[in-house]
């Protein structure tokens, strides 16, 4: 890429976005064998679905209305896809018992591999919070890993969300560090 960095548009995932977000999912490269449904299902049935019934569990909480993230685009191609949607709306993400109320989680990026080096993460990320904070979130919740995790790298990377204002509120497993920012200050 050239040093100019591009003009991303960011939207919400809706019905109407379905298609797009479906072309974004089964490009090559992308994350089509998880549609994101990894955190959203429950760990009974998590590791049964296959592709297919993920995708489908996708669309059908996109057609309900249900909040799962944002589309990146540059012109009319979806390029970055940012998971975020309430805490509640996922499966468990933290065992430290807090109130999911007004919490909103981050737990997945994506830039199509010709985009990426550009900074349309961070992009992604700033959109997120905006995003949470129209909807009424009053605490931001992200997974990310250290930089030199051999998994978890689609839930970001430590120094963007500690340069984003983020702040560390704990660890699950072995890799995933808790992050917050609160927007009400």
């Amino acid at each position: 890429m050239s040093g100019s960095t591009p003009r991303l548009k960011i939207h919400e995932v809706t019905a109407e976005r379905w298609a797009d977000f479906e072309r974004l999912f089964e490009a090559r490269g992308s994350p089509k064998n998880c549609w994101c449904m990894v955190w959203r299902a429950t760990p009974q049935n998590a590791k049964q679905f296959v592709s297919a019934q993920r995708k489908a569990a996708m669309e059908s909480r996109i057609r309900e209305n249900v909040p799962v993230g944002l589309l990146g685009y540059l012109g009319t191609e979806p390029v970055a896809w940012c998971s975020v949607a309430p805490r509640a709306t996922y499966r468990r993400l933290v065992s430290d018992g807090s109130s999911d109320e007004g919490v909103w989680s981050i737990v997945c990026f994506f830039v199509a591999k010709q985009h990426r080096g550009a900074g349309l993460t961070k992009r992604m990320l700033a959109a997120a919070l905006e995003h949470a904070r129209d909807k009424g979130a009053r605490v931001v919740e992200a997974y990310p890993v250290d930089e030199d995790s051999p998994s978890y790298r689609f839930m970001g990377f430590v120094p963007m969300f500690r340069a984003a204002g983020f702040i560390e509120a704990g660890r699950e497993g072995t890799r995933r560090h808790v992050m917050q920012r609160n927007l009400r200050s």
